[in-house]
């Protein structure tokens, strides 16, 4: 494709619809024997969309691969029987509730590290986690695999909308300089190498601690400190505004 930026300055991929070949890339991760993981949360009035994020993404993701989906919610009584591929498998484990929606969105990396650490590091190879208020409605395969992947926001591409800056606050470990940023990242839809990822929630759930210490709060709170993360270290594939569009838009 002429028409998009197909590689970033660091000569990591980006992935567009277009720029590769679906079957050549199920060949190779088939050979590899590998399971991946999808971590998502549905906590208050978010299990409302359990039912439709799962069934699309039973249908959509990885298809054909084995995928081991980890539901974390505060209502586990309110999850109807899913039906889903036989390849695929789904856990479902309880989890607390926050007061404030900021504390449960920061909360997440901490219990995905915590859960890398003591279950997933053992059960999947790769590891992505991806919000549940949305369906996927095409197929989203093995070209997201790699070790440490990142999406575009799509806030970015929509030039009639102010993009979202990245955190300039200097007393917030989230901070990036203006002008140092490379892309602004989703934190809704994220992942790689189990190994990776665990540094990645690791990192982003100790930077938002600090600043609580310090008695600020990031902008756009753990999505800014996964932006500050993946400035420090770059990942090595990122998704097209494609892969996690934000419907507003």
């Amino acid at each position: 494709r002429q028409d998009v930026l197909v590689l970033t300055p660091w000569l990591a991929p980006i992935v567009w619809e277009g720029t590769f070949s679906r079957d050549i890339l199920n060949a190779q991760y088939l050979q590899k024997n590998l399971v991946t993981g999808v971590v998502t949360f549905a906590v208050e009035k978010y299990w409302f969309f359990i039912e439709g994020f799962m069934t699309s993404a039973n249908k959509y993701f990885l298809a054909g691969h084995q995928v081991n989906f980890y539901l974390f919610t505060d209502n586990p009584e309110k999850i109807c029987h899913l039906q889903m591929a036989p390849e695929n498998h789904l856990f479902v484990i309880p989890v607390q509730n926050d007061s404030r929606w900021q504390d449960i969105s920061t909360s997440r990396m901490d219990i995905i590290s915590s859960y890398i650490h003591s279950q997933f590091q053992h059960e999947v190879d790769y590891l992505y986690s991806m919000d549940i208020d949305v369906q996927l409605l095409a197929h989203i395969g093995v070209e997201i695999i790699d070790a440490l992947v990142a999406t575009i926001s799509s806030w970015q591409v929509a030039p009639e909308h102010e993009s979202r800056a990245h955190e300039t606050h200097p007393g917030s470990q989230a901070a990036i300089p203006e002008g140092h940023g490379d892309f602004h990242y989703t934190a809704s839809f994220y992942g790689g190498s189990v190994a990776e990822v665990y540094k990645l929630t690791r990192a982003c759930s100790e930077g938002p601690m600090e600043d609580w210490e310090d008695g600020t709060e990031a902008r756009w709170h753990h999505e800014s400190h996964l932006n500050k993360y993946l400035l420090q270290h770059r990942p090595t594939r990122l998704l097209s505004p494609e892969y996690y569009w934000d419907t507003e838009l």
